[in-house]
This record gives structure tokens, sequence and C-alpha cells, in this order.
């Protein structure tokens, strides 16, 4: 079984399209599948449209990305989980890919590439190039989507709830550590790219997003959740 794990908050605006991409990916799998939204105490209508797409909702209250995803998990039934950002879009085929590649064994999870919806700042392209070097570098694989095992994802204790920002990163990092350790891998899925509103880009302030954005300051920083409110208390949507 697949349960794609949702982390929402105050997403009635991106969520339609995001169930409705989920919704079209799982049609094509023969496998079982659930849909877990896991409401973040939203404020909108953001409930409302999980139920009107049959997924399961669970609140959290705590606002803690970490323990939002890790609440999705806990209350989820799936082998595999698959976690998408409520602002993402999935390709059709891309969770038919995913159960390929769990198929083997040997394969302890990944990440899918990420693309972004084009910005209104032509000079953020040229940014993101940059994220796409560090990424290689550090192999920083972004959580817009992520998946792995059930087994795996209890054995790491989930995702760190110390953290704020930045917990996608640092939970590939102990992912590809057991994998190694285990003489597994992980795969990280490129061909079927998934597509991540720029909203952050286009309505915080530039400095705002160079500084908040920082690979290196989100290190030194995703545990001071008062640094966080742009993502937290003053999220942009």
């Amino acid at each position: 079984m697949i349960s794609v794990i949702v982390p929402a908050y105050n997403e009635e605006k991106c969520l339609p399209e995001t169930l409705k991409r989920i919704r079209q990916a799982l049609s094509v799998l023969t496998c079982p599948s659930e849909v877990i939204v896991v409401d973040n105490d939203s404020e909108d209508g953001t409930k409302q449209i999980a139920e009107s797409f049959g997924a399961k909702i669970f609140p959290e209250k705590e606002h803690n990305i970490s323990r939002v995803r890790n609440t999705g998990a806990r209350n989820s039934g799936g082998d595999v989980l698959v976690f998408v950002d409520a602002d993402t879009m999935i390709s059709e085929l891309l969770l038919q890919e995913i159960v390929a590649k769990m198929n083997d064994e040997k394969c302890f999870g990944g990440a899918v590439s990420v693309a972004y919806e084009t910005s209104q700042r032509r000079w953020i392209k040229f940014y993101l190039l940059g994220w796409k070097f560090w990424e290689k570098v550090v192999n920083a694989k972004q959580g817009a989507t992520q998946f792995c095992r059930r087994e795996t994802f209890t054995e790491l204790g989930g995702y760190n709830e110390s953290i704020y920002l930045g917990e996608d990163v640092e939970f590939y990092w102990r992912l590809s550590k057991l994998a190694k350790r285990k003489q597994g891998f992980l795969f990280f899925i490129e061909n079927l790219k998934v597509t991540t509103s720029a909203r952050r880009f286009d309505k915080m302030s530039w400095w705002k997003t160079i500084l908040l954005t920082n690979p290196l300051l989100i290190r030194l920083a995703w545990k001071r959740k008062g640094f966080w409110k742009d993502w937290y208390e003053k999220a942009v949507r």
C-alpha cells in the first residue's frame, strides 16, 4: 500500500490542483493507496477542500513542519510513504515510477527533482541555478516530494522535530547514511520533475528572499523557530 501525505496550512488556493494531480497519479496504480492531508490548524477552506477530494484528514495544531509530516506518517497505513507539499504538482506517472523503484528491496527511498513555476522576478531563475549546484555538492534533496519505506521511516524516527526549516534535507542526509550502512541505495527521480509554486519568490521582498532561502543560513538557524516567521506566523499564501 502507498500513502501520499500532504502537510497543509492555509492552502485553499494551491491544494485543489495538488490533490487533483495526486488523484490522477493514483488512478494508474494497481496497488492499494490512500491520500492523507494533515491540516496544520488552517483558518481557511483547506479542510473542506481535502474532504471534497476524499482525503483522510488529520489535525496537527503545532506549527512545526517536521511534526506535521510525522503526524501524517503516524496515521498512515502504507508500506511506502510519499510526502508531497501542498503547493506542488506531480506528474501522472510519478507515483507509478516510485512504486516501481521501491519494488527493489535495496531501494530505501529517495526524492524527486523540483522545478519552480515561472517567477515574476526574472533574476530568480539564475538564483535557483545556485541551488541546483549546492544540491549536488552537499546531497541536499528538497522535500517537495520525498519517499521512503515505512520501516525505514520508523527506524530513523521520522523528521527531526527540533528543526523548523530544512527538515527535508536533514532527513535525506540521515536516509542516505542508513541506506549506505545497510548496502542499499536511494533513487533521485529527475525525468518526472514536480512543479512547485514560486509564490515566496514573488511576494517576499528581494532581500528576504536572498536571506531566508540561503542554504548556509538555513543550516545555521534551522532550530530557531522565531527566525522563520515568514514560514509560520506570516506564511506567504
